[in-house]
């Protein structure tokens, strides 16, 4: 049986893009925030979904589309994220898969933030 993997998503939208010089928050920053975490809490990330463009307002991302596939497939234990943000800005489809999608797929979803 193949192990199952610890995996990131990053996602960045447009408007985030142009909030960088004021903000300072990228695809790169979340991934170095989320491996320093993985290391101090001794996981390793086997994978990376990421959406660079896209808007957190619908889950309509070809990053968190082959995340779903390789949930579907269960391939995939852990997923974690910067913040809730990054997974999605509608709070109710956000909600659904955080508390109904990720449990009934033995997910453990991490928002480091």
């Amino acid at each position: 049986m193949e192990e199952k993997m610890t995996v990131s998503y990053t996602r960045i939208s447009e408007e985030d893009l142009e909030k960088l010089k004021e903000f300072s928050v990228s695809i790169y920053n979340q991934l170095s925030l989320i491996k320093d975490y993985a290391e101090r809490m001794n996981l390793k990330i086997d994978k990376e979904y990421i959406d660079d463009g896209f808007s957190g307002g619908n889950f309509d991302r070809p990053g968190f589309e082959e995340l779903l596939n390789d949930i579907d497939k269960g391939k995939i234990s852990t997923i974690i994220t910067k913040d809730l943000s990054r997974l999605g800005r509608d709070f109710i489809e956000t909600s659904y898969y955080i508390f109904d999608f990720f449990p009934k797929h033995n997910i453990r979803y991490i928002a480091i933030n």
